[in-house]
């Protein structure tokens, strides 16, 4: 029942019986000065506003559903001088039209998931680990009942130590101070349990590997840690930093450790590198007095087995042995002195005696040869 069907039940109600605004009468009209019933009152009373006009007909609905007219008005929507809304409000197919592509579009950007190479795809259902999408088109069940987060299971991460300019200094197992500034290579071997096992991977592999290099540095000397036991002690830092991530759970590999700089502080920079200057030197005479040890060795086994060699000889004739190192001893000694041969008296050598090595022929002997030479040839 609309709005203007009750209002012309009402005025029918007030027709058929004296109101406040006087009797229903159809007939009586009012004096003449105005203040009687007007056409629908009997007598003394304002006339009743919803009653029937004096002559008897019902009015027309234009003069009694105005307000209805307006309601009908703003449904069908303002525009037009019509009097209405100034817009409408859409229907009810539309809004369920507008609904259902809203949730189309939710579940195609939260059910369908695209899984580069070199990612994985850690599916959660409500939060708890589900499954692993391999690289390709992965589905899932829309969003919030599953979550994908994709980890980069082949990128190299790296970790500077100290992560900004400056000191890094570490104590040594001699009661030294030594800068040291290093780097961590680290990748993702597991992506489910990188993902659920620890909350915050990068920190995680920072405290481990800190630790690890100076628990290692402890165990070393300064000159072993900036010298020739840098790289025992990398190999043992990565070492120790797997082993606690590995204890852990954190799907986490160490690629490596490499030590970029290992020094004394600035303060005794300089006083360190005359140190390791030294260090460098006695090295160098180190190393060639060894050489210089390990050639006279070699000759002295070497004699020894020409020695050895003589002696079996000498076991089979010792007499010819003898004189064949007499004659030896003699021509090494004598081939490196000057010496002048004389003949017996009477007797005329046919070549004149050469100059000594060294010195020079005595003047007597060099005048008797060149005398006794002609008579060598007139001979």
């Amino acid at each position: 029942m609309n709005l203007s069907g009750w209002i012309a039940r009402a005025g029918v109600l007030w027709n058929e019986s004296k109101g406040p605004w006087g009797g229903g009468g159809a007939g009586g009209k009012g004096d003449d000065s105005g203040k009687g019933g007007g056409d629908g009152g009997n007598g003394g009373g304002p006339r009743n506003p919803w009653a029937f006009p004096p002559e008897g007909k019902r009015p027309g609905r234009a003069s009694v559903t105005s307000l209805d007219d307006f309601l009908k008005r703003a449904r069908k929507g303002g525009g037009g001088g019509g009097g209405g809304l100034p817009t409408g409000i859409p229907g009810k197919p539309v809004i369920l039209a507008g609904i259902a592509i809203l949730v189309l579009l939710w579940i195609a950007f939260t059910s369908f998931h695209v899984i580069a190479p070199e990612q994985r795809g850690v599916v959660a259902l409500f939060g708890k680990y589900s499954r692993t999408l391999d690289p390709g088109i992965g589905i899932t069940l829309p969003a919030p009942i599953q979550s994908v987060k994709k980890i980069d299971v082949q990128a190299i991460r790296t970790e500077d130590f100290p992560a900004t300019a400056g000191e890094n200094l570490m104590l040594t197992q001699d009661q030294n101070i030594v800068d040291l500034a290093y780097s961590v290579r680290w990748d993702i071997q597991n992506p489910e349990d990188f993902v659920f096992q620890i909350a915050n991977p990068e920190q995680t592999v920072r405290a481990t590997a800190e630790s690890a290099m100076r628990a290692a540095v402890a165990g070393v000397t300064l000159n072993e840690a900036i010298g020739p036991g840098r790289t025992v002690v990398e190999a043992r830092v990565q070492q120790a930093t797997q082993a606690i991530l590995d204890e852990y759970n954190s799907g986490i590999r160490i690629q490596g450790v490499a030590i970029r700089n290992a020094s004394a502080p600035g303060a005794v920079d300089e006083a360190f590198k005359q140190v390791t200057a030294a260090q460098q030197e006695a090295e160098g005479a180190r190393n060639q007095a060894r050489a210089y040890a390990q050639q006279i060795i070699a000759l002295a086994q070497g004699e020894a087995a020409q020695f050895d060699k003589i002696y079996e000889q000498y076991k089979l004739a010792p007499e010819v042995t003898r004189r064949r190192l007499y004659y030896e001893t003699m021509e090494s000694v004598l081939a490196k002195s000057n010496k002048t041969i004389v003949e017996a008296q009477g007797v005329t050598p046919y070549l004149p005696l050469p100059t000594p090595r060294g010195g020079t022929v005595q003047p007597q002997v060099q005048q008797q040869a060149q005398q006794a030479q002609p008579q060598g040839g007139a001979q």
